[in-house]
C-alpha cells in the first residue's frame, strides 16, 4: 500500500446519481465473492438491500472524491439523538484500492461527524482484507460474530440461510468507541 497525503472530500449522492453508486457498490462488493466463491446468479449485495439502505430514515450516501475523481461512496446512518452511527456501505473502487484511499476516506467521515460516540460496520468472514482495515488501520473493534450458532437477528428473522446472499450468513460486526 502507498501514503497518500490526499484530501479526501465527502459530496452528497444526488437521488438521480443512487443507481449509479447502487452499481459502484455491487461492482466492489461482487468482485471479492466471484474471488471467494465464483460467480454468481445476481448481483451481490442485491438490488433490494442496497435499494432499502438508500431509503431508510437518518441515511446520508456520499460519493468520496479525491482530486476531482470520485474513488468510492459511503453509505452511512447517522441517529443525532444517540450518536450511535453506522457505516452501511463503504467502499473504494477496484481501480482505486491499495494507495491508501480507503484510511484516508474514513478519516473524512470521521471529521464530518466529530459528535459520534459510537461507529458501527458489519463485514462477511471472508474479507480479511476490510478485517485488517478495520481493526488495525481504522481502530475497531470486532464486537460480535453472526453464523450459524449466533444468527444476525436482525438479517435472519426475515431470512433462511439459502436466501442470505453468499458468504454473508457469517459477519464480523465491528464497533469504534470515539474518544
Amino acid at each position: 500500500m502507498k501514503n497518500v497525503e490526499s484530501k479526501i472530500t465527502l459530496e452528497f449522492v444526488r437521488e438521480e446519481e443512487l443507481e449509479d453508486l447502487k452499481k459502484k457498490i455491487q461492482e466492489a462488493f461482487g468482485e471479492a465473492v466471484v474471488k471467494e466463491f465464483g460467480q454468481q446468479d445476481g448481483p451481490i449485495p442485491d438490488d433490494e438491500d442496497i435499494d432499502e439502505a438508500f431509503h431508510a430514515p437518518d441515511v446520508v450516501a456520499y460519493h468520496l472524491v479525491e482530486s476531482r475523481h470520485r474513488i468510492g461512496g459511503a453509505v452511512l446512518s447517522i441517529h443525532t439523538e444517540t450518536q450511535h452511527n453506522s457505516l452501511d456501505f463503504f467502499f473504494i473502487s477496484p481501480e482505486y484500492q491499495n494507495k491508501g484511499f480507503g484510511y484516508a476516506a474514513w478519516k473524512a467521515i470521521e471529521e464530518r461527524y466529530p459528535d459520534t460516540k459510537i461507529w458501527e460496520t458489519v463485514t462477511p468472514y471472508f474479507e480479511k482484507r476490510n478485517i485488517h482495515f478495520y481493526v488495525n488501520r481504522c481502530g475497531f473493534k470486532i464486537v460480535e460474530f453472526w453464523n450459524q450458532n449466533h444468527p444476525d437477528t436482525h438479517e435472519c428473522e426475515e431470512f433462511t440461510e439459502s436466501e442470505l446472499s453468499i458468504g454473508y450468513d457469517e459477519s464480523f460486526r465491528f464497533e469504534k468507541i470515539m474518544e
